[in-house]
């Protein structure tokens, strides 16, 4: 009681000086005390409230991975492995460039959305989704729509879903291409990877089964020498080797997603993910510790004016609704529905684990979008708009960029912004937008002024812009394999076969069409500004928070629909405040008059532009580019609706399903999987309690060890 009385005082002085400061500085610190004590908090009362009351976790029941066990997606894998896995898998890059973007609000609402957001929403999403997937022997979300909402609801939850996911897939590799592009220290450590990952697992498999700690330091101890070995290729004869073009880039992404996702889960995948983890982890905790030294104070603040007006020269919009819409992975996140019902739940070993694998990596992925929104607010404001506000719009030179950013409200010389760019060792930083960028900056702002200085500026800047892009690889490999298994449960539907994920000639063509349909609309964006993903890259946030929204829906159902109905609130809460958001900026994106904002307004102020002569406006400088943004803006437009239409579809039948199974109609539809009882032991955190550690040292003295072996 002591501790946690500790822990809320900590976390209430915290949120009470975020909160209440008006116009003074404020240390970054006071963020980081806050989330803290609020993740801490969450994960020890909600989350097991959740489990145990409401979930009601049977770790006598065995899970899928125990029952099937076939050596290719199905595999018991430690939860310490598997920890690693699902957070690499769903941290991509949402949580490092949407609080980035959202700092020209501010840096409050980005605060609030992202750790209130994920205690009572994505991480309950993610935990839930993984449960209920368990239970039915790991089917994908699309699969347990159709099974529990039913046909008309199902179906369209499986059409907006892998349409969802194949853009998202194509957004985050195109992320990749552009941080790795021309970047051979990039490349080659992140090429390391693979190797140092295929080790592991064949290392874990027949070498030394088990010896997780073991494997995990040999892990570490090689990516370091790959991250070392990187800076050392960078300025070595081998540069050219490692320097690839987007291209190349987009073929070998390509390549590596196939193999990725057909070769069996322990060879690459998970310990690659596994590998990853300690990279991400790492770099977020040393910048929290960082920030604990160093006492940066918040530079941009509280909020902003853009935060009222919706005349942001990042984005367009206004706080409500597209703070949300913006921030997405760090705090709500649809694609962490298709991690959690797509390879989570064919590993783990205990129900109970969930509870860790599911709410806790959620809980690290929103401590990494805290760390984002720090380093983007601690740097000086008018460089912060100098490097997101689009290059056409700040002109060629710092002169007139710092001329733009004055208008802004903020200063900045031009002497200064010669200056940064100077101090990481570029050319400019001007138009620099995206927020790979300027998290680049903050990151070794901070971490220079710790370790090295202003000597080690530069480095840390190329160090965070390589992180970055091992951040988000892990989601495209893992995200593959996902998109392999819900494609395979839609053609399933009509040839049963199909659905056999053991079966190589499904597996193989399912994952060949996956990364054909992203690596086409990712190849075609490489080589044109305007076409390929980038045609559809304004529609990333709202459809990954629909997708949210059919999680919600699913969850929901099965909680009303398995006698948990009283603990619905849990899921139907988020889902009503998803669906608000996300139908309220659908509805604004389409039909908002502005053209910075709506994407018809947009194509209609294109049209009227050529109609009228012009040869040349915004980014577009050909009529051949004007005609270019007047189709993706009419694409857009139609998709946002289509998105919006297939999401009301599902909420409406799912709505149908809840009010029969209250009134306790007879219900067709899927079930969960027979009971069969487990033959495994496994604790159910990463660190295993006192009563657990007793029950390993009887398990070894009986001649069994953890997982039963």
């Amino acid at each position: 009681m002591a501790l946690w009385t500790a822990v809320a005082v900590v976390g209430a002085v915290a949120w009470a000086i975020v909160a209440l400061s008006r116009g003074e500085e404020i240390s970054a610190a006071w963020l980081v005390f806050a989330a803290l004590a609020s993740y801490a908090i969450a994960y020890r009362f909600y989350s097991r409230y959740i489990a145990y009351k409401a979930l009601r976790v049977d770790d006598s029941r065995a899970t899928p991975a125990e029952r099937i066990d076939d050596g290719q997606d199905y595999q018991p894998t430690d939860r310490r492995v598997l920890f690693g896995h699902h957070f690499a898998a769903i941290a991509g890059a949402g949580p490092l460039v949407g609080p980035v973007l959202a700092a020209q609000l501010g840096y409050l609402p980005g605060t609030l959305w992202i750790i209130i957001g994920v205690i009572f929403a994505g991480a309950v999403q993610d935990m839930v989704t993984l449960f209920f997937s368990t239970r039915r022997g790991g089917r994908s979300l699309g699969q347990m729509a159709r099974e529990e909402i039913g046909p008309v609801g199902g179906v369209a939850a499986m059409i907006a879903v892998l349409a969802i996911m194949v853009i998202l897939l194509a957004v985050l590799a195109l992320v990749v291409v552009q941080a790795l592009s021309d970047s051979p220290w990039g490349t080659f450590s992140l090429a390391m990877t693979i190797p140092i990952a295929l080790f592991m697992g064949f290392y874990l498999r027949y070498l030394r089964p088990g010896k997780i700690l073991e494997v995990s330091l040999i892990g570490i101890v090689l990516l370091l020498l790959a991250i070392v070995g990187g800076g050392w290729v960078q300025d070595s004869g081998l540069s050219d080797a490692f320097t690839l073009s987007g291209n190349q880039l987009t073929i070998a992404l390509v390549v590596y997603g196939f193999l990725a996702s057909v070769l069996p889960v322990w060879m690459l995948l998970a310990p690659r993910d596994y590998l990853s983890t300690f990279m991400k982890v790492g770099v977020v905790v040393l910048l929290a510790v960082s920030i604990l030294l160093a006492w940066p104070s918040m530079q941009l603040p509280a909020f902003t004016e853009f935060a009222f007006n919706g005349a942001g020269p990042v984005q367009a919009g206004s706080l409500f609704p597209f703070v949300f819409i913006t921030i997405a992975c760090g705090a709500l996140s649809g694609f962490h529905s298709l991690v959690s019902s797509g390879t989570t739940p064919k590993l783990i070993q205990k129900e109970s684990q969930v509870r860790v694998i599911g709410y806790g990596a959620m809980l690290t992925e929103s401590f990494v979008a805290i760390m984002a929104l720090v380093a983007a607010c601690i740097i000086d404001p008018g460089l912060y708009f100098a490097m997101n506000v689009p290059a056409t719009a700040l002109g060629p030179t710092v002169e007139s960029a710092s001329a733009y950013v004055t208008n802004l409200g903020f200063q900045i010389s031009p002497a200064e912004l010669a200056a940064a760019a100077q101090a990481v060792e570029e050319q400019t930083l001007i138009g620099r937008t995206g927020g790979a960028p300027t998290l680049a900056v903050g990151l070794s702002t901070i971490l220079s002024e710790v370790f090295g200085g202003d000597a080690l500026r530069a480095f840390w800047y190329h160090f965070a812009i390589m992180f970055e892009a091992l951040f988000i690889l892990t989601t495209v490999d893992a995200g593959t394999r996902v998109g392999r298994f819900m494609l395979q449960d839609t053609v399933g539907l009509v040839w049963p076969k199909y659905r056999d994920t053991s079966w190589k000639p499904a597996a193989w063509s399912a994952s060949a069409i996956i990364v054909a349909a992203w690596g086409y609309l990712l190849f075609a964006g490489v080589n044109d500004p305007l076409g390929g993903i980038n045609q559809l890259f304004p529609l990333f946030g709202i459809a990954n928070q629909l997708l949210a929204a059919v999680a919600l829906a699913v969850c929901t159902t099965l909680l009303i629909k398995t006698g948990r109905a009283k603990y619905a609130w849990i899921t139907l809460v988020p889902l009503a405040w998803d669906a608000i958001v996300t139908l309220t900026a659908s509805f604004q994106k389409i039909f908002s008059g502005n053209p910075k904002l709506g994407f018809w307004a947009q194509a209609q102020q294109y049209r009227a532009a050529l109609d009228a002569g012009k040869t040349s406006l915004g980014s577009a400088k050909t009529p051949q580019a004007m005609e270019q943004v007047v189709f993706n803006s009419t694409v857009n437009t139609v998709l946002t609706a289509l998105f919006a239409i297939l999401i009301v579809i599902v909420l409406a039948d799912s709505v149908r399903v809840w009010l029969a199974a209250l009134r306790g109609r007879p219900l067709s539809g899927g079930s969960e999987d027979p009971f069969v009882e487990s033959k495994l032991w496994a604790p159910a955190g990463l660190i295993p309690t006192r009563e657990e550690r007793a029950r390993e040292k009887e398990l070894a003295g009986a001649g069994t060890g953890e997982g039963g072996s």
